[in-house]
């Protein structure tokens, strides 16, 4: 993955200018990821749902076969957010795409530029990786997300449903 981005915000009225970095993570930020993914949770009202755990990630993230990337947004050494993808593969398109899981900016560092800029760094990795797609989900009460990716240029995929089997489900089918 590429090197660190400074970047420099536009400043407003209500949000001053900031110089940030994007950076991809390394295996002793393992902890902090972990933070912004409990931090991400209770915005979304999910908190009971995390399960991960600190040795879980790191090897998921950063041992023998990774199964994700993550990239990190600091301001002045602090982290300010986090944008967790991996590759997925369309069919149609016969190519890989690259799949937002997560995307969080701490609430202090919003509207600075930082999620556009998180954006910006993951379509030049697509690009670069020949993806053919680049997709995410978005909780429907999230309007300003949804606002924010409208602005972004996407598009929601509304005759599609989501589904899902978590764990027991998994499980349950494989059993029989």
């Amino acid at each position: 993955m590429n090197s660190p981005e400074h970047h420099t915000a536009q400043s407003t009225a209500a949000n001053p200018r900031i110089s940030f970095t994007i950076r991809p993570a390394r295996e002793s930020d393992t902890a902090v990821i972990l933070q912004l993914i409990r931090e991400l949770a209770a915005y979304e009202r999910l908190l009971d749902e995390v399960t991960a755990t600190e040795a879980g990630l790191r090897q998921q993230l950063f041992g023998p076969r990774p199964m994700a990337e993550v990239l990190l947004a600091e301001v002045d050494g602090a982290v300010a957010g986090f944008a967790l993808f991996f590759h997925n593969f369309s069919t149609f398109v016969g190519k890989p795409g690259l799949y937002l899981e997560d995307i969080f900016v701490r609430p202090e560092y919003r509207g600075r530029g930082i999620g556009r800029e998180f954006f910006r760094r993951l379509a030049r990795l697509a690009l670069e990786r020949d993806c053919g797609r680049m997709e995410w989900a978005v909780l429907n009460w999230n309007q300003p997300a949804l606002e924010f990716y409208r602005a972004l240029g996407a598009v929601p995929m509304s005759d599609w449903i989501v589904q899902r089997l978590t764990r027991d489900g998994i499980a349950r089918l494989a059993d029989g």
